[in-house]
């Protein structure tokens, strides 16, 4: 009972509060479970669309059972059709390991909350809302070779491009997957769906690795 009240009032707090910091408003990068307490992931992304290529980089942490946070920084080139902009992009985010398909649940559950900017020459773009993402193991045999997953969330921008500002409100679509090579080597691939999104393209692909150490 205890713990259905902390999962709801979490989300309650996550969907009517969401300037209080979706995670990862660059992309989800990662499955629904948390880093071990004291244990820590670092993540080297590529982020491709029509308009869009950028290098990201992310360290996830944790000091709390099923919590972790997340801090992103990158660079991104931006094509406008008549000129090209670079863009320096820097985030944070939290999450918290709401339900476990270990204790019965049919799927890892995540809430979060995330808060990101890009900055560059006439670009400045503020980003936060919270989001949610679900995951599930696939094993074979005794190995857990891939972990798919699917996140979405509510993301509020505040744009202010080329000397025009505006206002959008977007529902981001994450749906990869997470394959272990090896316990400390693991590959993503990540198509992210940008809905009602007025700055990103509508569909980008993520490619990377996540190292757990």
């Amino acid at each position: 009972m205890k713990r259905s009240c902390c999962i709801a009032l979490a989300l309650a707090a996550l969907l009517l509060g969401p300037a209080a910091a979706r995670a990862q408003v660059f992309g989800q990068f990662t499955h629904a479970q948390t880093v071990p307490v004291n244990g820590h992931l670092f993540g080297a992304y590529l982020d491709a669309s029509e308009n869009f290529f950028g290098v990201l980089t992310q360290l996830r942490l944790s000091f709390y059972p099923n919590v972790d946070f997340g801090f992103q920084g990158g660079l991104t080139r931006i094509d406008f059709g008549r000129s090209d902009a670079t863009a320096v992009r820097l985030g944070g985010d939290f999450k918290y390991w709401s339900l476990r398909a270990s204790d019965g649940a049919p799927f890892d559950l995540a809430v979060g909350a995330g808060l990101g900017v890009d900055t560059g020459d006439r670009i400045n773009v503020l980003m936060l809302g919270p989001s949610v993402v679900a995951s599930r193991d696939l094993s074979i045999g005794s190995s857990t070779p891939v972990t798919p997953y699917v996140g979405v969330g509510l993301l509020i921008s505040n744009l202010d491009v080329h000397d025009s500002e505006s206002t959008d409100i977007s529902v981001p679509l994450k749906v990869g997957s997470e394959f272990r090579i090896a316990e400390e080597l693991r590959l993503i691939a990540e198509f992210q769906f940008r809905i009602k999104d007025d700055f990103n393209d509508n569909l980008s692909f993520v490619t990377g690795v996540n190292l757990p150490f």
